[in-house]
């Protein structure tokens, strides 16, 4: 099994370049995960409660469920993602069965800040987009896909996301094996990565 890692900033084309990579693979033996959707549960907390806490810190996800997924799919079992509800801050009582495939890949915003995380990545790649067109992109995805204001954005944006990346994020990116500028634009950059995992999925190299 090789599991890949993508992280990146908000809005820098993470999802997109995972999606490329999976569709230029032409195979249904990858297993894609979101580490968004493993934003801690906090259906114990009120609205009032939910909406002050930070969600662009490291501490709001839970790792150790992610961790103990990723070592059940390198197992061979399947495990079961839970599917998070961002209107209401918390988990919904779905979840999503991943299977235990050839390739795997897992993207999110701190999946390269984490060491356990780390530790289970075979290869690490880093997403890297100009902060004006990440902030633009997470307008966009936040007022279609999640329903905000944005009054709530942009006060989310100074507050927490500007800060957080500055912080977390961007520091994780001295442990990527691959920097990918300007995310789902680089072609080059998606074909490099795309190549690296038909050699795996061909046996044609060994990681």
């Amino acid at each position: 099994m090789l599991i890949i890692g993508i992280a990146g900033g908000t809005g820098s084309g993470k999802t997109t370049v995972a999606r490329s990579v999976i569709s230029q693979l032409a195979t249904d033996k990858v297993t894609f995960i979101s580490q968004d959707n493993y934003y801690k549960d906090q259906s114990h907390l009120v609205m009032s409660e939910r909406e002050k806490n930070n969600y662009d810190h490291p501490f709001a996800f839970d790792n150790e469920l992610l961790v103990e997924h990723l070592t059940l799919l390198k197992n061979g079992e399947d495990a079961y993602a839970p599917v998070y509800d961002f209107p209401n801050h918390t988990r919904s009582d779905r979840t999503i069965k991943l299977l235990p495939n050839r390739i795997v890949i897992v993207e999110g915003l701190f999946v390269l800040y984490d060491e356990k995380l780390r530790e289970l990545l075979d290869i690490k790649v880093f997403v890297d987009t100009d902060s004006d067109v990440r902030i633009l992109r997470r307008v966009l995805r936040d007022m279609e896909e999640r329903g905000r204001s944005i009054q709530s954005i942009y006060q989310q944006y100074l507050a927490t996301v500007k800060p957080m990346h500055e912080a977390f994020i961007e520091p994780s990116k001295k442990y990527a094996d691959l920097i990918i500028p300007e995310g789902g634009h680089n072609e080059v950059g998606i074909q490099m990565l795309t190549i690296l995992t038909e050699k795996h999925l061909t046996g044609g190299i060994s990681l």
